[in-house]
């Protein structure tokens, strides 16, 4: 059979881990390319989800907190300066 090559250019360290996690299986990263690649002809596009990085549980609470002040939902405070901020938010980590 013919082949055809593909080069890639990645990252020593996850070229390494890629090979530990396919060794495993039993199948080498040439193996694992091609059923991605077969995979994705089947599928008619990526053989997995496409999706926006997880936050954090604190920065999601953070980001729906900046949602819901942006919607005047709830109050935000206001510093006459940098100083104020600081001193609150000192104050905070004293309780």
């Amino acid at each position: 059979m013919k082949t055809a090559n593909i080069n890639v250019r990645i990252d020593p360290e996850v070229k390494s881990n890629a090979e530990r996690v396919f060794s495993s299986f039993g199948i080498t990263v040439t193996d694992a390319i091609n059923i991605f690649l077969h995979k994705a002809i089947m599928e008619g596009g990526l053989p997995f989800d496409m999706k926006q990085p997880r936050y954090s549980f604190e920065t999601e609470n953070a980001m729906e907190e900046a949602r819901l002040i942006m919607e005047g939902k709830i109050k935000s405070n206001h510093y006459r300066n940098a100083k104020d901020l600081i001193d609150e938010i000192n104050a905070e980590d004293d309780i």
